[in-house]
């Protein structure tokens, strides 16, 4: 199924329990490769990029078994290090198994990751990494070849990250933890995906500190042990949903979500004119909007910054708004291929290099449109629900990618939205 159907203007109301992380679980399922027994993952989100990583487990050896939102990894033998590339060009964060083959089995290889069009993307931090901790590197025709000497292991060391990547971060921790001695990361990612990394790692017995720092230390162990794990929600499906109901109007409760995580897009929807409630101790957050959202000025960069996953279902809401809003987007280079998407439902908006100026306009018109990428595809799905008439969004495999079934959480808020058959007349 890759074509989304929605007739707008029906206001939200209920509640929805919020999928499992898709940033969180992908470098947890590449982890479990580092201990040589069994890893029981729950809230597993039902994504393709999660069947993705599946895919190269099972192609290096794993065995896993998958029971609803249950994932059970095996990884007792490894028979491969290599990653094919139709799994690493579909997915950008599969490239962080390379250190974990490296900590396991001395070696790995992999070509150049893929996944959304939003930016160059280069990986040049997550080879530095794996310098820094002892691999010798080659990289020729578009593959990258990562060895340890004969005899030799990963070594402890200092890495210095000049930006807060959240891959390289995960890289280096990765690679750290069955390491010899320890491994000082300076510059790390503070991200709350990162901090559930290390969560399961110290779960699994790795002895990781700092998380929710910039400042992260790995002390290497020799083995890791059985573990079960519980994913916490997706704070950025959270964000998409909160972003419907400014578009839509309504009140809806976000269920198994961490409020904290989700500080900075929570306040903008305040200022936004949306009353925001949220319960720490249940995990819930409650987002009611009444009026046309008022202009944001927004600003993306490395948590606890806005989120650059968020910034295009903000700009679909603020698209149908009752002023003028300004996005910078600070973290990748090519994000605003949403905005002529939108321009076809009638949205006025002005983008130019890294800045777009949003004058917002009331309701947007229905139009059949194409989601370019993850995130545009949300955020496409978002400004349709506050468009009058019927919006027809194609290409809507990328959606899938993160999240389980937006039609199926948005209906069951009162939304009407469905997916369609491609040979449908729409």
């Amino acid at each position: 199924m890759s074509v989304i159907q929605v007739r707008g203007l029906t206001p939200l109301k209920g509640e929805i329990f919020i999928q499992g992380s898709k940033n969180a679980v992908l470098p947890m399922m590449a982890a479990a490769l580092l201990h040589k027994g069994i890893t029981v993952l729950t809230n597993v989100p039902v994504i393709r990029d999660v069947a993705c990583m599946e895919d190269i487990l099972e192609h290096l050896g794993c065995g896993c078994c998958r029971e609803g939102n249950c994932l059970i990894i095996d990884a007792r033998q490894l028979t491969d290090t290599h990653i094919p590339s139709e799994y690493v060009t579909a997915m950008r964060s599969s490239i962080v198994v390379l250190s974990v083959l490296l900590g396991r089995m001395g070696e790995g290889s992999s070509c150049y990751p893929g996944g959304c069009l939003i930016g160059a993307r280069p990986i040049d931090l997550h080879l530095m990494v794996l310098s820094k901790l002892g691999a010798r590197l080659k990289e020729k025709d578009g593959l990258i070849e990562a060895a340890l000497k004969d005899g030799e292991g990963l070594k402890g060391t200092e890495i210095f990250l000049p930006y807060p990547s959240v891959g390289a971060t995960e890289q280096a921790i990765l690679g750290s933890v069955l390491a010899k001695g320890v491994t000082d990361i300076h510059g790390a990612a503070r991200e709350p995906e990162i901090g559930q990394l290390c969560r399961f790692l110290n779960n699994m017995g790795a002895v990781v500190c700092g998380m929710g720092t910039d400042h992260i230390v790995v002390q290497g162990v020799e083995e890791l042990h059985d573990s079960n794990f519980c994913v916490e929600g997706d704070r950025i499906v959270a964000g998409t949903y909160g972003a419907a109901v400014l578009a839509a109007q309504g009140t809806v409760t976000l269920k198994g979500v961490c409020p904290l995580d989700l500080k900075s897009p929570m306040e903008m929807l305040v200022r936004a004119g949306a009353y925001v409630r949220s319960r720490e101790a249940s995990r819930e957050i409650e987002v009611t909007m009444e009026r046309r959202p008022l202009g944001l000025g927004i600003e993306t960069g490395p948590y606890p910054g806005f989120p650059t996953d968020l910034q295009s279902p903000f700009m679909a809401f603020l698209a149908a708004g009752a002023g003028r809003s300004v996005i910078e987007e600070k973290v990748f280079e090519e994000r605003f291929g949403t905005v002529d998407s939108l321009k076809q439902m009638g949205a006025s908006i002005c983008a130019q290099g890294q800045c777009a100026v949003i004058e917002g306009v009331y309701p947007l018109k229905g139009a059949t449109v194409h989601a370019s990428d993850l995130r545009g595809g949300a955020a496409l799905t978002v400004a349709a629900l506050a468009a009058e008439g019927t919006t027809t969004i194609r290409d809507c495999h990328h959606i899938e990618r993160g999240y389980e079934d937006i039609c199926r959480d948005l209906a069951e808020l009162g939304a009407d939205i469905r997916w369609v058959n491609e040979a449908c007349t729409l």
